[in-house]
């Protein structure tokens, strides 16, 4: 099955998002003129819904390995073992790309919000500095001469 077909938690939220469902947001995704947020988006997605699988494959490898009417001289704990390592690993990338997207989806606007117009700062004025302190004038000098 395509990663794009693929479940992922975060759909919901990044089809609110971008205002489009998951199906359409990967085709935009490979247009020319799409956002860089975009793209970013369905990547991670694409990762998540990867990341998401691997927990549900362990999970359930686990139950089967322990339901009750498995016979007890088939449970290893050495692959129990593995499966806990494996475990720990899918679901800290789960986390990770969850966190990543949640971060990305969390900095735009909603599709019912317009982005917020960005005010430029009024230019300053350079100023010019003296190179050099001016020479200090003696007494007398500062008398205008006849």
């Amino acid at each position: 099955m395509s990663v794009r077909l693929k479940p992922s938690t975060l759909d919901g939220r990044l089809e609110q998002v971008f205002d489009a469902p998951i199906a359409e947001l990967y085709a935009t995704a490979t247009s020319p003129d799409v956002s860089a947020a975009l793209t970013r988006a369905m990547e991670l997605r694409s990762f998540l819904a990867l990341a998401e699988e691997q927990v549900v494959r362990v999970r359930d490898r686990v139950r089967h390995a322990m339901a009750a009417e498995r016979d007890m001289d088939e449970l290893s704990a050495g692959d129990l073992r593995f499966d806990a390592q494996w475990l720990d690993a899918a679901l800290d990338a789960r986390n990770s790309y969850r966190a990543a997207l949640g971060d990305l989806l969390r900095t735009m606007p909603t599709a019912g919000q317009q982005p917020r117009p960005v005010r430029m700062a009024q230019p300053v004025a350079a100023t010019t500095l003296p190179t050099a302190a001016p020479a200090p004038q003696r007494a007398g000098a500062a008398r205008a001469r006849p």
